[in-house]
């Protein structure tokens, strides 16, 4: 599984920071899926080597503009690149009305249809080509979601020594077997199911929106593999600014991580008073204190940063250029 950051800058962009966006996909496929879309979302993709075209699902997390502005200019961009697939978007029923009156307003058309999904009305897991979808209802000024992705595409693997014991040697049979067909042979039928192996646990990845409570999240991390966080301040920051602007700092999110027995923390959405560069506020700050607290696999992320879940569930970060 694959996650890429477009944008990690809160409420509004900086110089080296767009506003929020991840996508996340299997690794070798090009269909994609899409969480949040600020503004400027587009113009970051196309620094990437994902097209719209390819685009499966779009997630909205809430109704704050640093998570929303960018939809109605994605799917007019879509529209004008020939896109006819349906486009699913999932999210607050008042982002969907939104996005339906400014496509009015700005009499925008296109080839294909919006099947519009309602997060609201979300209930047990959406299929999605390879991933099931759950969402989970988090803490902030306005109601927010974060989405669960359960990987289902898990390639069943054959137990090769025992189809050779049993005299069956490699070709066209060992795929029906694979794909857990039985054969018939002239000795008689043998079952998939004796030659299948266990399969590997499926991964999961939660990304979440602004929320100031992680611990909300405590059920449904217990199986997660890759929790993708807001980590907007410093604790010393977060209190100097109050508990108005809901939001979680560095500590807050790496102190449940750790006591989640979470493997890997992905930090993101980070107040624009934090640079990249030299600065007396610098992203590395957010990094040093939630190391202090989380001791598994942590990352704050950089616009266009993308990163591997492995098959034994580990995040690895993979040097990327601008394209």
């Amino acid at each position: 599984m694959e996650i890429q950051i477009l944008g990690t800058s809160s409420g509004a962009p900086s110089k080296q920071r767009n506003v929020s966006a991840s996508i996340i996909k299997y690794q070798q496929s090009k269909q994609w899926c899409l969480v949040d879309c600020g503004e400027g979302t587009q113009h970051q993709l196309m620094h990437t080597t994902h097209s719209l075209a390819n685009l499966q699902v779009v997630f909205i997390t809430h109704v704050h503009g640093d998570h929303c502005y960018g939809l109605p200019g994605l799917v007019a961009s879509a529209a004008m690149s020939g896109r006819t697939e349906p486009l699913i978007i999932v999210g607050p029923q008042a982002v969907l009305d939104w996005l339906l009156a400014t496509r009015v307003m700005s009499e925008s058309r296109s080839h294909f249809e919006l099947d519009l999904k309602p997060v609201e009305e979300l209930s047990g897991r959406l299929p999605l080509g390879g991933f099931l979808v759950e969402s989970y209802t988090l803490s902030h000024r306005v109601p927010c979601w974060a989405y669960g992705f359960y990987e289902t595409a898990i390639k069943k693997n054959l137990n090769q020594d025992k189809l050779r014991q049993d005299g069956i040697e490699a070709g066209p049979i060992w795929g029906q077997l694979q794909q857990g067909k039985d054969v018939e042979l002239k000795s008689g039928f043998i079952k998939a199911a004796d030659y299948l192996l266990p399969p590997r646990r499926s991964r999961k990845v939660i990304i979440a929106g602004d929320n100031d409570r992680p611990d909300i999240l405590s059920a449904a991390v217990t199986d997660a593999d890759v929790l993708v966080h807001e980590a907007t301040y410093t604790q010393e920051v977060s209190d100097r600014v109050g508990s108005w602007p809901q939001h979680s700092s560095a500590q807050m999110v790496a102190e449940f991580a750790q006591q989640s027995d979470l493997r890997n923390l992905l930090l993101i959405h980070f107040s624009p008073r934090y640079h990249a560069k030299d600065s007396d506020e610098r992203v590395e700050a957010i990094y040093q204190e939630a190391a202090t607290s989380f001791h598994g696999r942590l990352f704050t992320a950089c616009d266009f940063d993308r990163f591997e879940l492995d098959l034994e569930g580990r995040l690895h970060r993979i040097e990327v250029n601008k394209q």
